[in-house]
């Protein structure tokens, strides 16, 4: 099993039912020396806005949301979700738990 913390549109309940066909369940966690900032992607329909996550390396910094505890296979339809503006990193949480999260991609 993997760890995912999710900050954004993962934790949206319809959005998990698309990507995983299923509800996830998890616990709120919080992610230090991070912020959350805006990115914009052109869709289909126009510009959309996204979080996104964001280094900041000031841990009084901080960044809630839920951990989910999800199988390979589903990091890999998250991957694809999450497409090219994202990239998933290793990140140690406030409960001390290891998980992936996605940040921007430089």
């Amino acid at each position: 099993m993997a760890k995912l913390f999710a900050y954004g549109t993962l934790k949206d309940i319809d959005t998990q039912q698309t990507i995983f066909g299923r509800i996830l369940k998890g616990e709120p966690d919080v992610l230090k020396g991070f912020t959350i900032s805006e990115i914009k992607i052109e869709e289909e329909f126009g510009i959309a806005k996204y979080p996104i996550l964001e280094e900041s390396e000031d841990p009084k910094d901080v960044v809630s949301g839920i951990l989910f505890e999800i199988t390979e296979e589903d990091i890999n339809l998250a991957d694809t979700y999450e497409g090219l503006h994202y990239k998933r990193i290793e990140v140690t949480l406030q409960s001390k738990e290891n998980a992936w999260a996605y940040i921007v991609t430089n």
